[in-house]
């Protein structure tokens, strides 16, 4: 198995038990997220497509208004402790949705169902905010460009899990159902988190190159509390110039992820009538593009980040994006609609997430959860409510789709040229790190600097 998996994912002997447990963690996560997912789909075009342009911006205001509390739980208690604390409160709010969505039926599509839409927007974006912030954490940069895009590839297959079990248990169980799966899958996450704190990705410090030193100081690090204030995350990601790009480049990200989101709706609230249908679309959907990410993480995302850099990586998916939007130019099918969507997210999820995320790995503990936290919530879903209310005042000026497109292709360009100096700027914060040199060593820059 380590000979097959050296082959295609690129990793070495004594990280297979580290990656096989963050695989699994984040399986757990996409499993839960994804079993919910049409659920959320649906029930929020109970509103109507005006109504969830507004709840995105609920959204963003929620997220604004918990980063302070997780602040508050990353500066005083342990990284274990900070992260079941938030699997567990998603997955106690998931019991108390189920119960709600049962026995107070008449009020989903007015108040239930908007309340859920906005929490399985803070919900998503927190649970995998934390899980990178993991691993950013345990990875060095250099395992990270091998080792991300297989880990993703865990969470894909969690992914390709989820709309498999909503698609077969809607219909049968009714949408609510869905909800008590994913309480399943979120508890089973907080047992992989704990797992995948205990491991060693740079087991090799255990070999005659490491010190009894050095692996106290690991354990020592596993006991620490990161200290700091609750806002400095918000502080660092508006004032220091390489968490701003990576802010503005996330922001960009939500805003074309939108344009699709609210296409597809279009598309689907004209195909099928009622919650379960509607819900089961959306699940198959999601699997057909779930599948194509997960042959692309396990047999380029590995690779690809070595070969031409994180740089490049970034600049793939605003490539991908200006293209896909071009095509809609000549034809806007819903085949063409559809194939679109499915390439954006499928580059996302395979390749420039991981390369987005080994930006973090040369930044300090504190930055890799607040700072992360805020970009990850806030800021994303800054550019859902950009995107969302852009694309909607489009429509009623009776623009639609032409004008998005000629908004899109130049977007899709500046996007591109802050994905390359963000490559850049980590790999001069990795040059600094190691005294000038952008270090192979997967045991170094355990502990760089801002």
């Amino acid at each position: 198995m380590t000979g097959v998996l050296q082959r295609f994912v690129n990793i070495r002997e004594e990280e297979v038990g580290p990656v096989l447990a963050s695989m699994l963690f984040y399986f757990c996560v996409l499993s839960a997220l994804m079993v919910i997912r049409p659920a959320r789909e649906s029930l929020g075009m109970e509103q109507g497509l005006d109504t969830v342009r507004w709840l995105f911006m609920g959204t963003a205001i929620v997220t604004l208004l918990v980063n302070p509390v997780f602040g508050w739980l990353v500066s005083r208690f342990r990284r274990i402790v900070f992260i079941n604390a938030t699997y567990i409160f998603f997955a106690t709010s998931l019991v108390g949705f189920y119960f709600a969505l049962v026995f107070a039926p008449d009020a989903i599509g007015n108040i239930s169902g908007r309340i859920f839409y906005v929490w399985f927007s803070v919900f998503n974006l927190f649970v995998n905010m934390v899980f990178w912030g993991l691993m950013a954490d345990r990875f060095s940069l250099e395992q990270s460009k091998r080792l991300f895009g297989a880990i993703a590839a865990g969470g894909t297959v969690g992914a390709i899990v989820g709309p498999l079990l909503a698609g077969q248990l809607a219909e049968p169980f009714g949408t609510p159902f869905l909800l008590l799966a994913g309480v399943g899958f979120l508890i089973a996450a907080t047992g992989a988190a704990a797992l995948v704190s205990r491991t060693q990705p740079g087991s090799v410090k255990a070999t005659a190159t490491a010190t009894a030193g050095e692996t106290d100081k690991e354990s020592v690090e596993e006991r620490q509390v990161i200290g700091g204030s609750p806002l400095n995350g918000l502080k660092t990601a508006v004032s220091t110039p390489y968490f701003l790009g990576i802010s503005v480049y996330v922001l960009i990200a939500a805003i074309f992820a939108t344009y699709l989101y609210f296409t597809q709706l279009q598309i689907v609230a004209g195909m099928a009538e009622g919650v379960d249908q509607q819900t089961t679309i959306f699940a198959n959907v999601n699997l057909y593009t779930q599948i194509a990410t997960l042959i692309l993480q396990l047999l380029v995302a590995g690779h690809i980040m070595r070969w031409v850099g994180v740089p490049i990586a970034l600049v793939l998916l605003p490539v991908t994006t200006a293209l896909g939007f071009l095509g809609l130019a000549v034809t806007a099918s819903f085949a063409t609609i559809v194939l679109a969507q499915a390439a954006y997210n499928s580059v996302q999820r395979a390749i420039m997430r991981p390369a987005r995320e080994t930006l973090f790995t040369v930044v300090n503990r504190e930055d890799k959860y607040k700072a992360k936290a805020f970009i990850d919530t806030f800021v994303y879903r800054g550019g859902d409510v950009l995107g969302s209310q852009t694309e909607g005042w489009l429509g009623r000026l009776g623009m639609g789709l032409t004008a998005l497109i000629s908004v899109a292709v130049p977007l899709a360009l500046v996007w591109g040229v802050l994905g390359l100096w963000l490559g850049k700027a980590q790999q001069r914060k990795a040059r600094a790190v190691n005294g000038g040199v952008e270090t192979l060593d997967p045991t170094a820059a355990a502990s760089p600097a801002r």
